[in-house]
């Protein structure tokens, strides 16, 4: 299946669901600008193209613009974009400890980006659910805390494959205690005009979507300062 046809198929599969959260120009003005206090929060961005901003300029792919948006609320965030375009969940699981072993600092949170190329590949979801749970697996044994994003897998793979890799999310994430976005790139399919012209990736103005549904998930998921520092 090409690139296109998954993001219309998963067009089809998201408007079976309502789609939550406001979008960015709903939440333009909800929070008050905060002056930037407290200890850094180092937040890792693990995942794929989504993460890794393909095709845009270097300050608008996701982690650029949540750590910004999380500045704005007082945090003192710097988020690692350690996002690798076509990467899949094997390459994934095949670099975790590489990534965490070169870091500068202990993460405080990782967010855990990956799935969609598993599906532009046709993997198993068995081998998905697997790579994934060595992902967590390497930063449970670090102690780090998780933000798992989902992705779904459109209805035209059939109902048992759709079944099977869409619970893979929710259900590592209630093993590992993780928080959960139940479908990162919902706001995408929602509206096809903040798709890049391969009709797969955001363009900048939907990373601003993505990141207002998912900014105060992954506020809610960073441990107490008290934790932190332990």
């Amino acid at each position: 299946m090409s690139a296109s046809a998954l993001v219309f198929a998963l067009a089809a599969c998201g408007a079976e669901t309502p789609v939550t959260g406001q979008s960015a120009e709903e939440e333009e003005t909800p929070h008050e600008m905060m002056p930037v206090m407290g200890p850094e929060r180092v937040i890792l961005g693990f995942g794929d193209s989504l993460m890794a901003g393909y095709g845009l300029e270097q300050d608008e792919g996701y982690p650029e613009r949540l750590e910004a948006v999380m500045r704005t609320r007082g945090i003192n965030a710097r988020i690692i974009d350690a996002g690798v375009s076509g990467d899949t969940t094997a390459a994934g699981l095949q670099r975790i400890a590489f990534v965490l072993d070169n870091l500068d600092a202990e993460p405080d949170l990782a967010i855990v980006e990956l799935g969609g190329n598993d599906l532009l590949r046709s993997i198993s979801p068995e081998q998905t659910h697997a790579n994934l749970k060595g992902i967590l697996d390497a930063l449970s044994a670090r102690d780090i805390p998780v933000v798992l994003m989902g992705m779904r897998a459109p209805p035209n793979y059939g109902p048992a494959f759709q079944n099977t890799f869409d619970n893979i999310y929710p259900a590592l994430a209630e093993e590992y205690d993780a928080a959960l976005v139940p479908f990162f790139m919902e706001p995408l399919v929602a509206d096809p005009e903040l798709l890049q012209s391969d009709r797969i990736h955001p363009k900048a103005e939907g990373v601003e979507e993505m990141v207002a549904r998912t900014v105060d998930r992954v506020i809610g998921a960073l441990p107490p300062v008290d934790e932190a520092a332990q």
